[in-house]
This record gives C-alpha cells, structure tokens and sequence, in this order.
C-alpha cells in the first residue's frame, strides 16, 4: 500500500486557517442551508488516520459534539503528558521526530494520513512530507491571525489537479506533490 500524507483545510482568501483571536466562527459565513461537507466525506474515506498537534485536539475537544472521528487521531505533543481517559481508545499521544512518528505509525497499518492543525501542517512541510493538499478558501479577508504557510527551507511544487466550487462562493483547490 502507498504512502500518503495529505492536507484537507480551509482558509480564508489571505490563507489564515484561524482568526486574530484564534477563532473558526468564520467558516460558515457562507449559508450552508443542506449541510453540504464539502467534499470532507470523501476525502476521510480515503484516509486510514489523523495526525494532529496538540492545540488542534484541544480545539476539537473543546467543540460541544460528540467524537467526530471515526479513525486513529494521533496527537503530537511534547506538553501533553496523556490523552484524556474519555478519548484514550480514539486518540493516541506521539512524540519523537516527524520520521520517527510516521515510522511509528506505519508500523501499526496506517499508511493514509490526514494531517492537521498549522504547526503541524507546517513543520510537515518544512520536511517535505506531505504529498497532496486540499485547500478551501472562504471569501473573507480575515486581515491577520494564524496563517497557514510559513517560510520553507526549500520551494516546493505542486500540481493542480482539481478545482470545484461548492454554494456558489466556496473554492476547493486540490494539489499533488510534485517531485
């Protein structure tokens, strides 16, 4: 089985994935009348896990609804000592270099990763691991905040090769590495 890393996030049009105050309540200033996901149903299907850092856990667990993964999360932290009793059998805690926790977690069957959270987003890119991004922008310019993209070590290129557009406002952008 391939090996494949991969983004699914949302930023605003000036590419912050979290407001000046660290909030997210702009990702539905678009009406969404039907609950459309936008292309996250099929994106999960094809992924086997999630990796995330430990603020983008916290976040999630701060939401007021149930679990919403129904795959592995494993967590990168150096601060977090464990997963909370109430997720220990839905989120694991990870800790080592990026290689060392992809080795790791490969060992366990998991080759299709979802990468999430910017730290993590960012320092997987910094070594050029990850393999295809799906960007959504909303059309709000949020005018500072956590932005999505940091300085690289090295350019990298990727390859459009997709493009749809969701209630009439929303972009999705999917790339592939190019290498």
């Amino acid at each position: 089985m391939n090996k494949k890393n991969s983004v699914f996030i949302a930023t605003s049009i000036d590419g912050y994935i979290a407001d000046k105050n660290g909030g997210i309540d702009w990702l539905h200033s678009i009406p969404n009348p039907d609950n459309d996901d936008i292309g996250y149903l099929k994106f999960s299907n094809g992924i086997d896990a999630l990796v995330m850092g430990r603020t983008t856990f916290e976040t999630v667990l701060g939401f007021e609804v149930d679990w919403p993964y129904n795959k592995p999360v494993f967590v990168l932290s150096n601060k977090l000592k464990k997963i909370p009793f109430s997720h220990q059998d839905k989120a694991y805690l990870v800790k080592g270099t990026l290689t060392e926790i992809l080795d790791q977690i490969h060992e366990k069957g998991y080759k299709k990763l979802y990468i999430d959270g910017g730290t993590t987003i960012r320092n997987f890119l910094k070594e050029d691991l990850i393999d295809e991004m799906i960007l959504t922008t909303i059309p709000v310019l949020l005018g500072g905040g956590s932005s999505l993209f940091t300085e690289l070590p090295n350019e990298l290129k990727f390859e459009l090769i997709g493009t749809k557009t969701f209630l009439n406002q929303i972009t999705q952008n999917h790339y592939k590495r190019k290498k």
